[in-house]
Parts: structure tokens; sequence; C-alpha cells
């Protein structure tokens, strides 16, 4: 599993942060599909999410492109996500 923390709390910023993220996910999804890899989960955090931001999360996870995510202000996203963690 991979995944992007983004740690910075002002909204301002939430989108580029996100933007930066997923890029990042997807650079990875690509390589290893192109070593012949079977697909590797990723997930994302942030301490900013944005209700545009966390409309395209929710739909990446409903669509399987991410494999997790949480908000790091929402305990219990956290600690769900934590939980999810140690289960791999």
């Amino acid at each position: 599993m991979f995944g992007e923390l983004k740690s910075g709390i002002d909204p301002a910023g939430a989108d580029e942060h996100w933007k930066t993220g997923k890029s990042a996910l997807d650079r990875i999804k690509k390589g290893f599909k192109k070593a012949g890899y079977a697909s590797i989960p990723t997930s994302f955090i942030g301490a900013a999410i944005e209700p545009t931001m966390a409309k395209e999360i929710f739909e990446q996870l409903e669509n399987g492109t991410l494999a997790n995510a949480a908000n790091l202000t929402k305990n219990n996203q956290l600690i769900e996500y934590c939980n999810w963690l140690i289960e791999l």
C-alpha cells in the first residue's frame, strides 16, 4: 500500500494538496502497472479536506481508485484508517 499524507491545515491550499497527492498516487499506480505488478492499493490522508475534493475522493473510494482515505481532523476517520492499516 502506498499513501499520501498532506498535513497542511489551511483550507485555501487544500485543493492543491489533493491535486499533488492524487498526481503522486497516479504515478505510483502507473509505475506498478508498467512493471507488470497487480494494482497496488493507495490511500489519501489530509488535514484540510474541502467539499469539492471530498466529492472526488469519495468517488475514487467508490470506484476503487483509492483503497482508503481519511481526514486527520476527524478522530473517527483516523481511528478507522489506523485499524485498516493494521489489518493490511
